[in-house]
């Protein structure tokens, strides 16, 4: 259904127009960047990324494997060799490819990149509590809610909470493992 390819300085524009609002910029970065968004900021971004030989952080566009269309963003950082984990950040479906499935292959596919290739055992994410679509995509995928830090983000005059959800790489193999159920009529 999709494919992920590194982000590059090509992509930056079309990530720029998805990010239309403050509020949108800071759910999907938190403090990372200012808004408005701009090829600076995101030069930065991606500087050492998508090196396998030094994996720090692995910043993908998704594209639509049929059409050719850039569909959403989604990045794997904070990788620990030591402790073979990584933090699925800046998850982003494209506005006009939202409810269609693909964040949840975007996630099958770097899961499958982080489990796969470069042996994790643990993947985490965050997520803002008010993203219930987020989240309901998320545990379909199969990731199980570690907690909730309250009230750890402040947007204009309200706080938003973050859900820390992760998933180990023997829950990854058994969802992998598991035969595929026919598709209802």
């Amino acid at each position: 259904m999709i494919k992920l390819v590194p982000f590059t300085p090509a992509d930056f524009s079309q990530l720029i127009d998805w990010l239309d609002s403050e509020q949108l910029l800071t759910e999907w970065s938190g403090a990372m960047f200012s808004y408005p968004l701009t090829p600076q900021a995101l030069a930065w971004y991606i500087e050492g990324a998508n090196d396998f030989a030094n994996p720090e952080v692995f910043i993908y566009k998704a594209v639509d494997a049929a059409t050719g269309a850039a569909v959403g963003h989604i990045s794997l950082g904070g990788i620990s060799e030591r402790n073979r984990s990584g933090r699925i950040t800046r998850v982003l479906v494209a506005p006009g490819a939202r409810g269609k499935g693909y964040c949840a292959a975007m996630l099958r596919a770097l899961l499958a990149i982080g489990f796969g290739e470069l042996t994790l055992h643990r993947i985490e994410l965050g997520v803002y509590s008010f993203n219930q679509a987020a989240i309901r995509c998320y545990r379909q995928c199969g990731f199980q809610t570690d907690g909730v830090l309250r009230d750890v983000a402040r947007y204009g005059n309200e706080y938003w909470s973050l859900v820390e959800m992760s998933m180990l790489e023997d829950e990854w193999r058994a969802r992998e493992a598991a035969p595929v159920a026919p598709a209802a009529d």
